[in-house]
Parts: structure tokens; C-alpha cells; sequence
């Protein structure tokens, strides 16, 4: 998988999917999910990664963990999504483990929500 075209690129993309989107929040990430691009278009993500979190050194990891842990779920999201993952303090000293369930759940919810608002406005 080409990984940079899975990508949110721009400030307005990253500001579509949190200010029209579904959220749903755990304890140390935060899932935003829209349909933006068209039915062919393959799931797109963004992570935001503050410096509250750390240094530069523990923001990369954690986008790295991030990352890894999105990237098998992307398949799974419906054609034209766009999901941005922030991260909460304290994200930095969680497993992975607890961390990957943290975000299956969060992405289960937001495209639960999702499901439902596009279903109300047809």
C-alpha cells in the first residue's frame, strides 16, 4: 500500500473531518471520522500529535504506533473516508495493546455514528 496517498495533507482536509465528521473519544486517543472523497476513492487518515505529548522523539513514536495500528483497519472503513486520530496526554506510556483496543473501539463507534447519520439523511 502506498502510504502517502492514504494520507490527509492539508490543514482544511484534517478541518473538514473534525468540524463535520463523527467524534468518539477514549481515554488517550480521539477518532474523527467523515465521508469526504467519492465511493471510489480509497479511506484516507490523519493523525494529530500535539507537544503536550512530549518531545519530538515521543511524538513520532506515538504517530508510529499510530500508524501501525490504523493501517489494517483503513480496508475496513467505508470507500471516501477520511479519519483523523488525535492523541490525548498520557499516550506515550500506554501498550500497544491497550492502545490498539482504545482506537478499534473509538473507530467502531465513530463509524457507528456515521452509519447512522447518513442513514437519517436519506
Amino acid at each position: 500500500m502506498n502510504w502517502s496517498s492514504r494520507r490527509l495533507h492539508s490543514g482544511d482536509e484534517f478541518r473538514a473531518v473534525t468540524r463535520g465528521g463523527t467524534r468518539s473519544a477514549r481515554s488517550h486517543v480521539v477518532v474523527h471520522l467523515n465521508l469526504l472523497g467519492q465511493e471510489k476513492d480509497a479511506a484516507r487518515v490523519g493523525f494529530v500529535v500535539s507537544k503536550r505529548i512530549g518531545n519530538a522523539v515521543v511524538r513520532n513514536r506515538v504517530t508510529r504506533r499510530l500508524r501501525e495500528i490504523v493501517r489494517p483497519r483503513l480496508e475496513q472503513l467505508p470507500p471516501g473516508a477520511a479519519v483523523v486520530v488525535r492523541s490525548l496526554p498520557g499516550i506515550d506510556q500506554v501498550p500497544f495493546a491497550q492502545l490498539e483496543a482504545e482506537v478499534d473501539s473509538a473507530l467502531d463507534s465513530a463509524a457507528a455514528k456515521l452509519e447512522r447519520r447518513v442513514r437519517a439523511a436519506r
